[in-house]
C-alpha cells in the first residue's frame, strides 16, 4: 500500500467535507454537548441525557452518506458508540457495554423508517443509562458479583450453580447461601428472570418461533419457557410479541 497516497486520498476528502459543511452553513454539535451527553450517561442521569440529546437534535445532522437514510443510521452508529464508551466510563463491564452496543447497531441496520430510527436514539440511550443504574443499585461482595458476571456474560448458556460456583471456585452450597441473603432470590431464579429479560428482545426484534426463543435460552420445553414467561411479565411470548410493540416504554433487553 502506498501511504502517502493514501494520506492525500484522506486530506483531499476531508478538505472537500469541510468546504461542504462551510458552503451549508453547517456545524457539528460542540465537544461541550458532548461531554455533557456522556458525563450525564456516565452517571445514570437519564433527565440530564434526554435534554442534552434534545439540543443535539435540534441542530442539522451530519451528512454522512449520499443516501439520507444511510446517513441517519450511521448517525446513530456513531451515537451508539459514544453511549458505549459513556457507560463504561459509569462502571460497566466493557464485554456487556459492547453486546449492549452490538444488539442496538444490528437494529439499527434493520430499521428502514427514519421516524422509527429516530425514536430508536431514545431507546438506546434509555436502555444504556438504564444498564448504568442497574450496576450502581447495589455492591456485593465479590462471590455474588463474579456470578452476576458470569450469568450475564453466558446469558444464553444452559446455566447451573454447581458450573457457576466451579467457574468462581467456591463450592456451590456456599455460592446459594451467599447469593441468596444477598440478592433475596436464590441463584437459578436469578437466572431465570434474566433469561426471560433478554429473550423479551428477540420476541420483538427477530422473526424466530416462540420455540427457537426458548431453545436459544437453553429451554428445551417451550411450555417451560412460556411458564416462567408469564410468571415474570404477566402475558405469554405470543401476548407479548402481539402487544408490546405498541407500548412506548422501551425495555432493558440485558
Amino acid at each position: 500500500m502506498d501511504v502517502q497516497k493514501t494520506n492525500e486520498k484522506i486530506l483531499k476528502k476531508f478538505f472537500e467535507g469541510w468546504m461542504e459543511n462551510q458552503l451549508n452553513f453547517y456545524s457539528h454539535p460542540s465537544y461541550r454537548l458532548e461531554k455533557q451527553l456522556v458525563h450525564a450517561i456516565s452517571l445514570g442521569n437519564w433527565e440530564e441525557a434526554k435534554e442534552t440529546l434534545d439540543e443535539i437534535n435540534r441542530m442539522d445532522r451530519a451528512i454522512l452518506a449520499k443516501d439520507p437514510l444511510r446517513s441517519l443510521k450511521n448517525s446513530l452508529i456513531c451515537s451508539c458508540t459514544l453511549f458505549t464508551r459513556a457507560i463504561i466510563q459509569g462502571g460497566v463491564d466493557p464485554e456487556n457495554a459492547y453486546n449492549l452496543s452490538d444488539v442496538f447497531i444490528r437494529q439499527i441496520e434493520e430499521t428502514r423508517d427514519r421516524k422509527d430510527l429516530e425514536e430508536l436514539e431514545y431507546e438506546m440511550l434509555y436502555s444504556f443509562i438504564n444498564r448504568v443504574r442497574e450496576e450502581k443499585k447495589v455492591t456485593y461482595q465479590w462471590v455474588v458479583s463474579r456470578a452476576l458476571e458470569y450469568i450475564h456474560d453466558q446469558i444464553l448458556s444452559n446455566l447451573t450453580l454447581k458450573e457457576i460456583a466451579a467457574h468462581i471456585e467456591v463450592h456451590p452450597s456456599y455460592l446459594s447461601k451467599v447469593f441468596h441473603a444477598e440478592v433475596g432470590i436464590s441463584l437459578i431464579e436469578y437466572v431465570n428472570r434474566k433469561k426471560i429479560e433478554a429473550s423479551q428482545y428477540f420476541l420483538l426484534h427477530s422473526n424466530s418461533s416462540i420455540s427457537e426463543i426458548a431453545q436459544l435460552f437453553g429451554y428445551c420445553n417451550q411450555s417451560y419457557y412460556t411458564l416462567l414467561f408469564k410468571r415474570y411479565i404477566g402475558l405469554t411470548p405470543k401476548q407479548y410479541r402481539n402487544g408490546a410493540s405498541a407500548s412506548s416504554s422501551p425495555i432493558n433487553a440485558f
